[in-house]
């Protein structure tokens, strides 16, 4: 692909403006918008010009001047913007040294993809990860010093407050809490609304393989599009999210792929596939567990040592650790097995080709910025391979019914994103090889987490701290 066959598809499709995305270090989509007439070939060398000083955690003010390169071999039109608009992924560059921005992620993810070729171990890593979201009828929330509070409505819930249906008013159709996998309409609502999803990401160049109602009631949604290289996979995500909130949001919904929205009910997660191939052939098949390579192995291996370091960039947020709990399917417990989806590490057992083994880390969600967390996972994988990390025995007991004394042996994922950030701070070795993660970016992200997000939290009082305490 190259900048005159994007111009060139421009031109067959009366684009007026070209939108240039680019990713901040949370993991948030930006863009800027050029008529056509401005955008030209020289744009792809040369770049366009921004402020990157007011995007969370990034430059100072006395170093604000950035530019963005666009990628010249992923191009769509987006479906949402009028007149006609292409989309383009951008890099982020210093417009002096014409390096790439230290901050940038998508950076990130390109040097850990070099990083796996330069090992020798292999040539390819595929990463398909199943985000899952919700999408609800109504969301309202407040946070003053005073008061504070949220809501949020599905005619699928049997909480629902909508005139319109669900609950005890209504037609009385609702799914239970927990019991919301794969049912039929009328109990999901939403099956056109995730095929017109589809329609739109398959338009925008990314297979879809198929979609479904989730476990938790009130609009729970998983759409699987297929596995990619890290790196495109990455950029496929913040296509997906973006696709899925503005397709929500004109149907009069709102979609969210916050990790916890509803209590007492699953949160949503973000299981990632995982494979390393070389000259078209696939290295983690095998003859061992589960038809695994000695190479898996070493991989699960180096996962599962640095899993609560990883957690820091793959389930981000205070609100991860509100999933991250035993008996909602959530993966807290560092163990691996085939077919146990309690394990933070699974092997699928769906097919018994070469071509389909894989691994499944489950304790990402959807809240994470993928270019980190992808790149993360590879680091701690190929850390495993290198130096021949031993897994253990796999733990193929139902995990959630294993006795204290059974399970003192078992270590478990963070509790708190606080956790998280203090086992990244005592093991983040890995990540540095071939300057894939700097220490800086580390500690961009630790210095951001805890004084933009952990501290107001702990901050602010909690509506069921009221419930609680008010009469102490």
């Amino acid at each position: 692909m190259s900048a005159e066959a994007a111009l060139k598809f421009a031109a067959e499709h009366g684009v007026e403006f070209v939108d240039v995305r680019f990713t901040d270090l949370l993991g948030q989509w930006h863009h800027l918008t050029i008529p056509i007439e401005e955008f030209g070939p020289n744009a792809f060398e040369n770049g366009v010009g921004f402020d990157a000083s007011s995007l969370r955690g990034w430059a100072a003010i006395n170093e604000s001047d950035m530019l963005l390169i666009p990628d010249a071999s992923r191009y769509w039109i987006d479906p949402f913007m009028e007149p006609a608009t292409l989309c383009l992924i951008s890099g982020v560059f210093d417009p002096i040294t014409k390096d790439g921005y230290w901050l940038d992620p998508r950076a990130v993810a390109q040097r850990a993809q070099n990083y796996l070729k330069f090992t020798g171990v292999g040539d390819t890593v595929y990463f398909g990860p199943e985000a899952e979201f919700f999408i609800f009828d109504k969301v309202s929330f407040h946070n003053e010093g005073h008061t504070s509070g949220y809501s949020v409505d599905s005619m699928e819930g049997p909480w629902n407050t909508s005139s319109e249906r669900g609950g005890s008013n209504g037609h009385g159709y609702h799914i239970r809490p927990k019991e919301g996998y794969v049912p039929l309409p009328p109990l999901d609502t939403i099956s056109n609304l995730r095929s017109e999803i589809a329609t739109l990401l398959r338009a925008a160049g990314i297979p879809v393989e198929c979609h479904h109602h989730e476990v938790a009631t009130g609009g729970q949604c998983e759409i699987d599009f297929r596995y990619n290289t890290l790196l495109t996979t990455a950029d496929n995500l913040m296509v997906f999210k973006y696709t899925v909130k503005n397709a929500a949001l004109r149907s009069g919904k709102a979609a969210t792929f916050m990790p916890k929205p509803i209590y007492g009910d699953n949160g949503n997660g973000m299981h990632c596939h995982q494979s390393i191939w070389r000259d078209g052939k696939p290295l983690f098949a095998g003859d061992g567990y589960a038809g695994l390579s000695d190479m898996a192995l070493h991989y699960i291996g180096g996962l599962l040592k640095h899993a609560r370091a990883i957690a820091a960039f793959a389930a981000p947020t205070t609100n991860s650790y509100k999933r991250l709990v035993p008996g909602f399917e959530a993966p807290v417990n560092l163990a691996y097995s085939s077919r146990n989806r309690s394990a933070a590490v699974r092997i699928p057992m769906y097919s018994q080709s070469p071509n389909a083994k894989r691994l499944e880390f489950r304790p990402p969600d959807p809240s994470c910025n993928a270019y980190l967390a992808f790149s993360a996972m590879l680091m701690a994988g190929l850390d495993g391979i290198k130096n021949q990390i031993d897994p253990g025995p796999p733990l193929d007991k139902d995990i959630y019914d294993l006795s204290p004394d059974e399970l003192k042996d078992v270590p478990s994922m963070p509790g708190s994103l606080d956790e998280s950030l203090q086992a990244l701070e005592s093991d983040y070795e890995f990540l540095l090889a071939n300057d894939v993660f700097s220490e800086g970016l580390i500690e961009r992200w630790i210095d951001y987490k805890r004084g933009h997000e952990i501290n107001p939290v702990r901050m602010r009082p909690h509506p069921i701290e009221f419930s609680m305490y008010f009469d102490a």
